[in-house]
């Protein structure tokens, strides 16, 4: 696998990164813009990510119109807000009916419109304005995307009854076709969007990953979903890549070898892509100086900040003194909720075997299909713990025929397509998930229940909406379970349930869990602790990247305890992977 070089640069006019948070798209993104720019190209950088830190790295602020960035003489970049710009998109969607809709017909609209399938369309709104910009075609010889749009969003783009005139008169509602309700007039604009997208001349997808096992699962499942809808010029770069084995250390040992074993391993879907690298390294990207440095494999001399001491100690649990806090407040259900990669499954596992073995009877249920939760815990895992695996697949497919059987007693032919179509978006997966989860519970009424990915506060409100206003028809529901009735007050009585946050040390997993804990008070849950995984910040290491690697853990750690008000968990990064009986009874025993 080759180091990424000036060689490999796309010969594109486009350029979109895409990839999970934190795995390093901005820094990417930004590096190869500076670079490019310095063979006196004309560049633009552009970032739609709600929790960019472009701003940051190159230390100055940016707007929505294109800045020259300080230092160079041909590198502009401009910083879109989606999440303003869904607002003002929900706004304009739901105006014309404030006064003419009972108020609760407008509440619930406003939560459907709430979501992240929002902030996707209103991103892409920006997305392809920028891309048919006859302007800036001619102005830029490079534009470079941080943060590409799903194929989610485009397959959503592309459904044909999203474009009808039977979306604008509906009033059943929809919780992710809604937010196309204010699309009239600009399917031309979005066509031509995506013809650039796919047009493999024109543009090129940069998939962002990093070495490590669950980032390239994540990696494999997007490249898939955007070579689904057609766009196949696709590359792929493993960052933070520890490039020297050091034997002298055995946590840069462990660290150096568990990379090669993912790589090694990774997805067959990424295969046929061509891949680079590019090293993990003691600096954050926060200078050109650095950028520089770092794309073009050059060694850099600067001092760096000794901005903490080798002792720092943050006012934190461990994950064993959290289990006898969960014990004692007598918590009778504890969610495990974060973004992908950062770890709830790992979590959610060792919240479950601990509390078994300690005495307490616990059911652990996951829908996550790779966490083999029954392979990992074996034969050998305490008898007072019973697992479950809830199929999304399954449970997806048995909703979609309840609604429909529904729909059909009121609904005509040209309705039922519609509610068809709605049913094929993520929102009802989610949906469907959570009334699985729901009916394990209700099943379960004399255990602790420990749940692997949990639904967000979006989902949780569409479900209180329905509770509370019953529609004729509407893909949230039909009808709402008992099991979810007696659920959702269950939930918002912290009590009973314990919301645990997983995130990693680092500044958009950060920004994603502050995100989801907002999302989460919105529809009345009370996060209890904040669980961060993998941390350096108190591991005995000499090596000099990781040594520095932990020193950049203090800032978010601080973050973090601000966020959860001093109710951080930390579980360090372990010599001996956290799998397997032995790999969690290691995180299990650190005090």
């Amino acid at each position: 696998m080759e180091r990424f070089t000036k060689s490999h640069y796309p010969k594109s006019k486009y350029v979109f990164f895409t990839g999970k948070g934190g795995v390093g798209k901005t820094s990417v993104a930004s590096s190869l813009a500076y670079s490019v720019a310095n063979d006196q190209k004309r560049v633009l950088l552009i970032s739609t990510d709600p929790a960019s830190n472009l701003q940051d790295i190159f230390n100055q602020p940016l707007t929505n119109e294109p800045s020259l960035i300080q230092g160079t003489t041909s590198l502009y970049a401009l910083n879109l807000d989606p999440v303003q710009a869904a607002n003002d998109y929900k706004e304009q969607v739901i105006a014309p009916y404030r006064g003419k809709l009972p108020d609760v017909a407008i509440q619930s609209m406003e939560e459907q419109m709430s979501g992240a399938c929002t902030v996707e369309i209103a991103a892409f709104n920006q997305f392809s304005a920028l891309l048919t910009d006859q302007k800036v075609q001619e102005e830029f010889d490079i534009i470079i995307f941080d943060t590409a749009p799903t194929g989610h969003t485009l397959r959503l783009l592309q459904l044909p009854m999203a474009w009808s005139g039977f979306l604008a008169d509906n009033s059943s509602g929809a919780s992710c076709l809604g937010p196309l309700a204010g699309l009239e007039g600009k399917k031309q604009m979005y066509k031509k969007a995506v013809d650039v997208l796919s047009n493999a001349d024109l543009t090129t997808l940069i998939l962002v990953t990093r070495p490590d096992t669950n980032p390239l699962k994540e990696a494999a499942r997007a490249s898939k979903e955007l070579s689904d809808i057609g766009i196949e010029n696709q590359q792929l770069i493993i960052n933070g890549l520890l490039e020297v084995p050091d034997s002298e250390d055995a946590y840069a040992s462990a660290f150096y070898k568990r990379q090669r074993s993912a790589m090694e391993n990774m997805p067959v879907e990424l295969s046929n892509l061509p891949t680079y690298t590019l090293p993990l390294v003691p600096y954050t990207i926060t200078s050109l100086n650095r950028m520089g440095a770092w794309f073009n494999n050059i060694d850099i001399n600067e001092s760096l900040p000794d901005i903490t001491s080798e002792d720092y100690s943050p006012h934190s649990l461990s994950i064993h003194q959290l289990i006898e806090e969960i014990m004692e407040d007598s918590k009778r259900i504890i969610f495990t909720m974060g973004k992908g990669g950062v770890g709830k499954t790992t979590v959610a596992t060792l919240v479950a075997l601990g509390l078994a073995e300690k005495g307490e009877r616990v059911h652990l249920t996951t829908t996550d299909p790779a966490a083999h939760i029954k392979w990992v815990l074996g034969d050998n895992k305490p008898s007072t713990l019973t697992i479950s695996n809830i199929d999304p697949n399954t449970v997806l497919t048995s909703y979609k025929k309840e609604v429909l059987q529904k729909a059909s007693e009121s609904m005509d032919e040209e309705g039922l397509a519609f509610v068809r179509e709605d049913l094929e978006s993520p929102c009802t997966e989610e949906i469907a998930v959570f009334r699985a989860f729901a009916e394990v519970i209700e099943s379960h009424p004399d255990e602790i229940i420990v749940i692997d990915t949990a639904p967000t506060g979006h989902t949780l409100l569409l479900l209180d909406s329905t509770e509370s206003y019953h529609k004729e028809i509407s893909r949230t529901s039909g009808e709402v379970p008992i099991a979810i009735q007696h659920l959702l007050p269950t939930l918002r009585d912290k009590d009973k349930t314990s919301i645990l946050i997983t995130t990693l040390p680092e500044a958009t997993p950060v920004y994603e869990a502050a995100r989801l804990q907002n999302d989460l008070k919105r529809a009345g849950l009370n996060v209890s602790h904040w669980i961060v995984n993998q941390s350096f910040i108190n591991i005995k290491t000499v090596n000099p990247l990781l040594s520095q690697k932990a020193k950049h853990e203090v800032k978010w750690l601080e973050k973090i305890n601000t966020l959860s008000n001093n109710h951080t968990v930390i579980i360090p990064w372990s010599l001996k992977e956290p799998t397997g009986l032995d790999g969690l009874h290691t995180l299990l025993e650190e005090k």
